[in-house]
């Protein structure tokens, strides 16, 4: 059998090879591609309550620390640490002998101071008589009638000192001053306690109902003011409260009060939230994050935050494929974020198809092929909730 040279065996290769390069290069040279596929998200319009993220701390409504009103050794301590107490509830009992015995000294004296009285007024008497027979000089009677005047002053003295001792002996058990938690004791049995003594002896915490003071611009405040918007200052809204964990407060709280006042030095005004706390999940100390409604924004378009970008000015820009599937570009003004997406007031519609996949591999004016993704509906919805 005859041997083929090489050259005659490539020529049928090369020649295939040149026919299947042909209408690519061919297309190529025409200046046809194919359309760049890129992935995009059908907007939707709908009215959108803003909220603003302030830290904050709980704070109980109520709290009073109990320090003793008069000095003694404590006799015994009548409450159990980290339970309720009532508004009079008994805390603490000091050792009342000495009172009890101020008491006794004060009934007595009042007694005495009763007795001179008693004696001066028919002293007073017995004069008023004589003098009225021409008996005894007029300046006798004035004199037991002196006498009768310090008398009853010295009874309303006796009677003070007698009101002073009961209360002294009465604030030898310590009672609760408001209804609450209390805390843990720093006086023992035996502690010798003085009269309104720098260290409390206790403290109780009222926390029925807590407090969430939160700092807000001032800056901030008037912009949503000047901006016609529908701010949340009125008492009946609601105010979210997320915990330290991220799970969210199952109870709403209310904007109780704000400092008319704004700070010199930070800009900011003290808000103070409050949120009803009935299985005393909130402790006073714990870390929070208050979601307080600023406002409304209405017909506002929602975007997803991967389909914004910014310019070389800083501004925020979109992409969006028109009805001939041509790319635009889109300059946007954008009020707040919600959760993964962007509230937009203008430069979007609804039925705008935003690029939120493929953006470095389109341009202006470029011819796309775009596909709807599928998880953008449920997004848009989970959202606006």
């Amino acid at each position: 059998m005859p041997i083929r040279p090489a050259s005659a065996l490539l020529r049928p290769l090369a020649l295939a090879t040149a026919v299947m390069l042909a209408p690519a290069v061919s297309a190529q040279q025409q200046g046809q591609r194919p359309p760049q596929p890129v992935t995009v998200v059908t907007l939707q319009s709908s009215d959108v309550t803003l909220t603003t993220k302030l830290p904050g701390r709980v704070q109980a409504s109520g709290v009073a620390e109990v320090r003793p009103q008069v000095s003694g050794i404590i006799n015994e301590r009548l409450f159990d640490e980290g339970t309720t107490v009532n508004r009079g509830d008994p805390l603490y009992r000091i050792d009342p002998a000495t009172y009890e015995a101020a008491k006794a000294s004060a009934e007595a004296g009042l007694a005495q101071a009763q007795a001179t009285l008693a004696s001066a007024e028919r002293e007073l008497k017995r004069q008023q008589e004589l003098r009225d027979r021409s008996v005894t000089s007029q300046q006798t009677l004035d004199d037991a009638l002196a006498a009768r005047d310090v008398a009853e002053a010295a009874v309303k003295v006796s009677e003070a000192q007698l009101l002073s001792s009961d209360i002294d002996l009465e604030r030898t058990t310590i009672r609760a001053p408001l209804s609450g938690v209390v805390g843990l004791s720093d006086a023992t049995q035996g502690a010798l306690v003085t009269a309104s003594q720098a260290t409390a002896l206790t403290t109780i915490r009222s926390i029925d109902t807590v407090n969430v003071d939160v700092t807000q611009s001032a800056a901030e405040m008037l912009r949503w003011r000047r901006s016609g918007q529908a701010a949340a200052r009125e008492s009946e809204a609601e105010v979210s409260l997320r915990l330290a964990d991220g799970e969210l407060y199952e109870h709403t709280g209310r904007l109780a009060a704000a400092e008319p006042h704004v700070n010199e030095q930070t800009g900011v005004v003290v808000l103070r939230l409050e949120f009803p706390n009935p299985d005393h999940f909130l402790l006073p100390g714990m870390y929070v994050q208050v979601e307080l409604p600023q406002g409304s924004v209405y017909g506002a378009v929602l975007v997803p935050q991967e389909g914004v970008s910014r310019d070389r000015r800083g501004r925020p820009m979109a992409m969006v494929v028109n009805a001939e599937n041509v790319v635009e570009t889109r300059q946007l003004t954008i009020e707040s974020d919600l959760g993964n997406q962007w509230v937009v007031s203008e430069g979007l519609q609804a039925g705008d198809r935003v690029v939120v996949a493929g953006l470095q591999k389109i341009a202006e004016g470029q011819t796309v092929a775009p596909e709807e993704r599928a998880e953008a509906a449920g997004e848009t919805a989970a959202a606006t909730e």
